[in-house]
């Protein structure tokens, strides 16, 4: 059975910092990418980060020089580190294994960003 389970969501002001973490278990075969998405209140789902095998990174536009992802491939683990964080970044962020066979979901972990 794969997990993958995210933490370190929470209340922060403006100007702020929070780090995510993500750790992926079970029989994941074959991991491409990990990452992470977010979804704001009434709109859809965007990617903020990903690291993929080959060592290089993505990053939305608006997150760029603001957020640093890492990867652990071995331990099967990301982070996302959010500095400098705005009010538009509030929203459920969910990690993102992408495997040769299927992608998996976390449960989503909540970030608010107070003004």
């Amino acid at each position: 059975q794969v997990q993958v389970v995210e933490s370190g969501g929470g209340l922060v002001q403006a100007g702020g910092s929070l780090k995510l973490s993500c750790a992926a278990s079970g029989n994941i075969f074959g991991i491409n990418s990990m990452g992470w998405y977010r979804q704001a209140p009434g709109k859809q789902r965007e990617l903020v980060a990903m690291a993929t095998n080959d060592g290089s990174t993505a990053y939305s536009d608006s997150v760029k020089g603001r957020f640093i992802i890492s990867r652990d491939k071995a331990k099967m683990t990301v982070t996302l580190q959010m500095n400098s964080l705005k009010p538009e970044d509030t929203g459920v962020y969910y990690c993102n294994v992408v495997s040769i066979l299927a992608p998996y979901w976390g449960q989503g972990t909540q970030v608010v960003v107070a003004s």
